[in-house]
């Protein structure tokens, strides 16, 4: 049979692109994460990775034979914990994708409590505004906030997601506050940072905007700092706004009409029979967190 720490190794490897991040993140030498992959690829008798200079990918045999063995691994891993009698118990290492933003304003000042609950969990907490593959990139969970329609993956909604439109209030004091939704047209209308287009509801139901300004990025807190600053109007998540709302920094613009609410905030993560203990408990320990009226939203 082949070595189960080389499959391991695999693993790391594909998920951090590259074998001498592998080596890091395991505390190996380069050289021996290289002899592993190796001796990987003689045992199969196939190459799993197309090596250049610059750039470490999967071969299609490659992509096939990662799948599965993130598959065998998790159920390895819960054939120990039944095997031990501990199946409930929380303990490993949880790798989660999060959105930038999220992540640094909601995720990161909690982990303390969390790590407090659960001292035999690890974190490697990834922050993207791009949606990882979480299968292929070696991820327990993802938390994204979109409408989900993968049926592929498994979701559970953590909280709702309330998106309004807002400006600074020197922005209202030179241009004036929009009346009506056509008036947006005449202001400077901040862009996301995916050049989304704006699916508000209102009084005559979906409202779908093409915003219009100075300023695209990749980023969604440059758009954020913009807004504060008084460049123009943007539809913003009030997880994202909302210390900024409370103080006066930052106003409503138009509250008739807000982000769709078919929005929320999910946790997404592999479909498995038995989800592994320390997935649930971060999921659980999310919910608690946020709740269907979240704090952020308070006052």
């Amino acid at each position: 049979m082949t070595n189960l720490a080389d499959l391991e190794i695999f693993t790391h490897v594909v998920a951090s692109g590259s074998m001498s991040a592998a080596a890091r993140e395991l505390g190996l030498q380069p050289a021996i994460i290289s002899k592993r992959i190796k001796r990987l690829e003689e045992r199969l008798g196939t190459r799993l990775f197309q090596r250049t200079t610059r750039q470490l990918s999967l071969t299609e045999a490659g992509e096939g034979f990662h799948e599965r063995v993130l598959a065998a691994l998790a159920g390895i891993e819960e054939a120990e914990a039944y095997v031990a009698g501990r199946s409930g118990e929380v303990r490993g290492r949880l790798k989660i994708s999060a959105p930038t933003s999220f992540g640094r304003m909601h995720i990161a000042p909690h982990l303390k409590t969390f790590f407090d609950l659960y001292p035999s969990v690890t974190v490697h907490l990834v922050l993207s505004d791009a949606f990882q593959d979480i299968v292929a990139e070696g991820f327990d969970l993802a938390i994204r906030i979109a409408e989900l329609d993968d049926s592929s993956l498994v979701a559970r909604r953590l909280a709702p997601v309330r998106r309004i439109l807002c400006a600074a209030p020197d922005y209202i004091a030179r241009h004036g506050m929009p009346e009506t939704i056509e008036s947006l047209s005449e202001h400077v209308c901040l862009p996301a940072h995916n050049n989304a287009h704006w699916h508000l509801i209102g009084p005559e139901g979906l409202v779908t905007l093409k915003p219009e300004g100075p300023l695209t990025t990749n980023s969604s807190e440059v758009i954020r700092e913009t807004v504060l600053a008084g460049l123009g109007i943007a539809l913003r998540s009030t997880w994202d706004i909302g210390p900024e709302l409370r103080s006066g920094a930052l106003v409503q613009v138009l509250p008739d009409y807000e982000g769709s609410s078919r929005v929320g905030l999910f946790a997404v993560y592999p479909s498995r029979q038995h989800l592994p203990a320390k997935t649930r408990a971060f999921i659980d320990f999310l919910v608690d967190l946020y709740g269907p009226e979240p704090y952020w939203d308070a006052g």
